[in-house]
């Protein structure tokens, strides 16, 4: 049914995996082919290409569904319809960033102190030019095609880079101005193909379940039992997305306790449970929370 054109490069494997975890693994011969399938009813043709390219394809009706970056919709500029923001990025769960970045010596403290006929290089040329017109800056804005950090000083005075961690900028001993965009991974669709409601249901239901694995990612869940005396202050300690679930134990004897909790708190609660009495404490992995 759906026309389907996931990201390679950067993005590919983090977005593999998350297909993979949502229950719809996209199958190819080889790591590099280009064409794919996914064993679900809802998607009829899987293609992995550059995500540069992804939002011109699903605007022209090649494709009903895409997986891009915010950076690759705005240099685009075309008309598309956002599905909505998936929080993953090729590393990490941070945004990759697209950036202006001076040398660290640069005079320069602000976008607007640039002066005209300043040279930028970066690979999202019409983004920069945009955001640099309504900065007021008159700049002569040149296609990069990698190694853009080391631009500085031979062949521009200003870059336009993409960062996670800044990490390669610093490294390069630039110093960041402004952030033109934060570029979060999103599913976009093409907007004949969103408007047909039998494509924009299945549409959405790919989207629950994308955005179920990630809901879940740094979650779990704890289960345990605690007496009737020891109940309210093993309840206090549990933070729960609405309200921890108790039930009531075989013969009155205590209770069983449920609740989803972030990992990264996990370590100090269970102790702390433990201290409070509660036992038979269970910790379990989740694989989608769906709200």
């Amino acid at each position: 049914m759906l026309r389907l054109v996931l990201p390679k490069g950067s993005l590919e494997k983090a977005t593999l995996q998350l297909f993979e975890d949502a229950d719809l693994a996209v199958r190819r011969s080889s790591d590099v082919e280009y064409k794919a399938t996914i064993a679900d009813p809802r998607v009829s043709d899987v293609q992995i290409l550059r995500p540069q390219e992804i939002p011109d394809y699903v605007a022209e009706g090649l494709y009903d569904l895409g997986i891009c970056g915010r950076d690759s919709i705005e240099e685009a500029n075309r008309d598309i319809v956002s599905l909505g923001v998936l929080q993953y990025s090729k590393a990490t769960s941070k945004p990759f960033r697209i950036v202006l970045a001076v040398a660290d010596d640069s005079p320069w403290q602000r976008v607007e102190d640039l002066p005209s006929g300043v040279r930028v290089s970066t690979e999202w040329v019409k983004m920069t030019e945009r955001f640099l017109q309504a900065k007021g800056v008159d700049a002569v804005v040149r296609y990069s095609h990698g190694a853009t950090e080391a631009k500085i000083p031979d062949v521009a005075d200003v870059v336009v880079d993409g960062t996670e961690t800044g990490r390669a900028l610093r490294a390069a001993n630039l110093r960041i101005l402004d952030t033109i965009v934060d570029s979060y991974t999103e599913l976009i669709a093409n907007r004949a193909a969103y408007d047909d409601p039998t494509k924009r249901h299945a549409m959405t239901q790919l989207l629950t379940l994308l955005q179920g694995v990630l809901e879940a990612r740094d979650k779990v869940l704890v289960k345990l039992n605690v007496s009737r005396e020891d109940l309210d202050a093993v309840i206090a300690l549990v933070p729960s997305m609405k309200s921890p679930t108790v039930n009531e134990l075989f013969g009155g004897s205590g209770y069983a306790v449920e609740t989803v909790v972030p990992k990264s708190e996990i370590n100090v609660l269970i102790p702390a449970l433990k201290d409070a009495g509660a036992s038979d404490i269970i910790e379990l992995p989740l694989s989608k929370i769906v709200h």
